[in-house]
């Protein structure tokens, strides 16, 4: 399977596709096309999500007022319960991102 080939309409609605789910780790492609996160709402995850946008930019908004543009390449840690947003993401063209969740273990 080729992440940027074959992609999912996204028009309607921000897409994910679990890829691989094993134990406490999942990895998924999602695709936006111009999606944000709903005002006022913030993520506050209780696994660790480390994120990588393959195609198209972004924007992560985090509850300090801090943001972070994403562009193609780049990539973000997001530790569990760091409080974040999607506040932008490029209405033109879809945005793809790679997306690894996991639980910490207890002793980290």
């Amino acid at each position: 399977m080729n992440l940027l080939s074959d992609l999912p309409d996204a028009r309607q609605g921000e897409v994910s596709q679990v890829l691989l789910e094993q134990g406490d780790i999942r990895l998924e492609r999602i695709v936006s096309l111009g999606q944000v996160t709903p005002a006022g709402y913030w993520y506050d995850q209780e696994q660790d999500e480390w994120v990588l946008v393959l195609a198209g930019e972004a924007s992560v908004q985090f509850v300090d007022g801090a943001t972070r543009r994403l562009r193609p390449g780049d990539w973000l840690h997001l530790p569990a319960r760091c409080r974040h947003r999607v506040d932008w993401t490029d209405p033109e063209r879809e945005t793809v991102w790679l997306a690894l969740h996991w639980k910490r273990n207890r002793e980290d």
